[in-house]
């Protein structure tokens, strides 16, 4: 069986920084890129590659909220649940969008167009409380309701999906 070409790119990024235990960080960068999200068998073959234990390849992908160890839907909705979000709602938000999608936060729909996601801090307190979008940029929209959460979500897929 050949190997899959993506493993390709990631063993090059690898040989460049000279298989270094170092170059971890990087070689999940690479990793993400070409695969879009870290999986179990990614992160065994860096292990293997760098001489690193599992343990410490899973470490550093888990600890750090930029690399996904699953992959994600079409459409990130990540919404924020910092302080002044919180207080001003996001939980709200954050059910409402439950419920009408049928997710929990850091599930997936069914038909992978919408994966549900919360964050600490968007640092944008004037928008309290925020949403933002992995798909759209990071775009942050705020001043938000239920139903324009629920609007601006389906307004954002369905555009895609009509494209």
């Amino acid at each position: 069986m050949a190997i899959d070409d993506r493993y390709k790119i990631i063993e090059q990024t690898m040989k460049k920084l000279g298989y270094k235990r170092e170059s971890l960080i990087e070689t999940l960068h690479t990793a993400q890129k070409v695969f879009g999200y870290l999986n179990i068998q990614t992160l065994n073959f860096i292990a293997k590659k760098l001489k690193l234990p599992c343990s410490k390849v899973y470490g550093v992908a888990s600890f750090y909220q930029y690399f996904k160890l699953k992959q994600f839907g079409k459409h990130t909705c990540i919404v924020c649940t910092g302080t002044t979000c919180y207080i001003k709602g996001s939980e709200r938000l954050l059910k409402a969008i439950e419920y009408k999608f049928n997710i929990k936060s850091g599930e997936t729909t069914k038909d992978n167009n919408l994966t549900l996601m919360t964050a600490r801090c968007f640092g944008s307190c004037t928008l309290a409380p925020a949403i933002a979008f992995e798909s759209f940029e990071g775009e942050i929209l705020g001043n938000l309701d239920e139903e324009t959460t629920i609007n601006a979500i389906e307004r954002i897929v369905n555009e895609d999906n009509n494209s």
